[in-house]
C-alpha cells in the first residue's frame, strides 16, 4: 500500500478482469511525435476502469515530465515556425492550478479532459485527439495529435490548435494518411458533441476526488515499460 492508502499498479493489474481498482496509481504517458521516446509522463489515480471507460484524476501539485527546448525554453514560448524543429529535452515539473479528470473509452482516438476553476467551478471539457490508449501493467501510452476541441458548459464548441496541427504537418511529424485519420477522428468527436453523447451527458462535471487519495509520485524510471510503480 502506498502512502494515504492508495494502491500502486504493479507489472500486472492484480485483477482477474485486467482492470485497475479505484484508487490505483498509474502513469499516463505520451510518446514524442515521429519518435519512440516518451516526453510526457503524468502520474494519475484511477477513478473508474472497465470495458466502457477509463477515468483517472491528475491531482494539483502532481510531479510530471514535460518537453522543453534543449536550452530549457518552454515549448509554447518558441515561435510556431521553429517550435517542432529545434532540439528538445524533458524536465520534471509540477501540475499547478486545479486538477484534471481524464476520460478515455477503449479504442477511441481521443480522450476527454475536464477542467475546473478554483472552488470547483466547472470550466470546460477538452477533447484531446490522440492515438487510442495502449495499456500496460502500470499505465497507458498514447501519441498526441495536436488538434483539439474545447467544449463549454452551454454545449458550444470550437477547434483548438489548428495552427499547431498545420505546422506539425509541414515539419513532417505526420504524413497525409495520419493527418486524414486525425481529421476524421475530430469529425467523429464533433458528432458526439452535437448529439451530446457520453461522456458529456454523464454528469462528470459534478464528480469530486476521494479526499483520502494521496498525490501519486513520479517513478524514477517513468520512461521505461514497465516502469516500477510500487514503493
Amino acid at each position: 500500500m502506498a502512502e494515504g492508502g492508495a494502491v500502486r499498479a504493479e507489472v500486472d493489474t492484480g485483477s482477474a478482469t485486467g482492470f485497475w481498482a479505484p484508487g490505483t496509481q498509474v502513469l499516463w504517458r505520451y510518446r514524442e511525435n515521429a519518435g519512440e521516446r516518451f516526453h510526457i509522463a503524468r502520474p494519475v489515480t484511477v477513478v473508474r476502469d472497465d470495458a466502457e471507460l477509463l477515468a483517472v484524476w491528475m491531482a494539483p501539485g502532481t510531479e510530471c515530465v514535460k518537453p522543453v527546448l534543449a536550452d530549457g525554453t518552454p515549448v509554447h514560448l518558441e515561435p510556431l515556425g521553429s517550435r517542432y524543429t529545434k532540439p528538445r529535452t524533458v524536465q520534471r515539473d509540477r501540475w499547478f492550478g486545479t486538477g484534471v479528470l481524464k476520460l478515455a473509452r477503449p479504442g477511441e482516438p481521443w480522450s476527454v479532459w475536464l477542467f475546473w476553476e478554483p472552488g470547483w467551478q466547472f470550466k470546460n471539457w477538452y477533447v484531446n485527439l490522440e492515438t487510442p490508449l495502449e495499456r500496460w501493467g502500470g499505465g497507458v501510452d498514447s501519441e498526441d495529435h495536436f488538434l483539439d476541441i474545447s467544449v463549454h458548459p452551454d454545449r458550444s464548441w470550437h477547434w483548438r490548435d489548428e495552427d499547431e496541427f498545420a505546422q506539425a504537418r509541414r515539419d513532417g511529424l505526420m504524413d497525409d494518411q495520419v493527418a486524414e485519420r486525425v481529421r476524421q477522428a475530430g469529425r467523429d468527436a464533433v458528432e458526439v458533441i452535437r448529439a451530446w453523447g457520453p461522456p458529456f451527458s454523464e454528469g462528470w462535471q459534478h464528480w469530486r476526488p476521494d479526499p483520502s487519495w494521496a498525490v501519486p509520485s513520479l517513478p524514477e524510471d517513468w520512461d521505461r515499460t514497465p516502469a516500477h510503480m510500487s514503493t
